[in-house]
């Protein structure tokens, strides 16, 4: 059986946990060459360990996304590596909970304001960047990011968070745009609540614990939460060649919570 990925070099930002490690692992066994990149090194090489065990190819490149320097680093370290770059998977994210308690929109600081959309929007826009010289190169390159149900609606606590992930929804259609004529193609696709490390951290940090939930499962038409792997079986999609006449498009990926006005939430 032919693997969509096989041979691909795909750089997987955030790739220590959750849904980023997820879909480094499902690149992984779908044939591609994984570059996987955390702010945390022991993560990330938990991550290069469970590809390796089976066999997959994965090397794991530090990178702080606040850092421009080492954003070019990471993507010049991968292509010279693998020999060049095919996919960039833009996955790592932060919500304001990962940082304080204080998520208000009247509380919310100035300095965890410019951290979330550092991370989760300047930092797609420098990836993608530094990644272009090596994407062109490949003849077809992809970009796939991660934008949020959070892109079209608010949520409580996530004012910064919701900013920030609609702009990665309107920067992936410019990026697609300007980047057509090279051949690379871009879209995004957007996750309801899927049960990841930051998801738990923003349950956490709720006061009313079973009110959140019933927040984040009640308007599933699916009623439950997500699993990394069902998100990572999509992003494999749209990183092959199987998605090839897509480009600019938001895939929403959330159980049903945006096809309708309501929720099964409990009081």
């Amino acid at each position: 059986m032919s693997k969509r990925l096989e041979g691909k070099v795909c750089v997987v930002t955030g790739a220590g946990s959750g849904m980023g490690r997820a879909c480094a692992v499902e690149m992984a066994h779908e044939g591609g060459r994984v570059v996987v990149s955390d702010v945390n090194a022991a993560s990330g090489g938990e991550t290069v360990k469970l590809v390796k065990d089976f066999g997959g190819e994965a090397l794991f490149i530090g990178c702080d996304l606040r850092d421009s320097a080492q954003i070019k680093a990471l993507m010049d370290g991968a292509a010279r590596h693998f020999g060049g770059i095919d996919v960039l998977h833009n996955n790592a994210a932060v919500h304001e909970t990962d940082l304080t308690q204080q998520t208000s929109i009247e509380d919310l600081s100035e300095e965890v304001w410019d951290i979330v959309y550092e991370v989760n929007l300047r930092a797609v826009w420098l990836t993608t960047k530094h990644a272009v010289p090596y994407l062109r190169k490949s003849g077809a390159g992809v970009i796939v990011n991660v934008a949020s149900t959070g892109s079209f609606v608010g949520y409580p606590m996530a004012g910064v968070y919701c900013a920030t992930k609609g702009g990665v929804l309107l920067l992936t259609k410019a990026t697609a745009i300007d980047l057509a004529k090279f051949g690379i193609r871009c879209n995004c696709y957007c996750p309801g609540a899927i049960d990841t490390p930051m998801l738990q951290k923003y349950y956490e940090a709720a006061v009313d614990k079973k009110a959140i939930m019933n927040v984040l499962t009640g308007a599933h038409l699916v009623p439950r939460l997500g699993r990394p792997e069902e998100i990572a079986k999509l992003a494999c999609f749209l990183a092959s060649d199987d998605s090839s006449f897509v480009n600019g498009a938001a895939y929403v990926i959330d159980g049903g919570t945006l096809a309708w006005r309501g929720t099964r939430a409990e009081s």
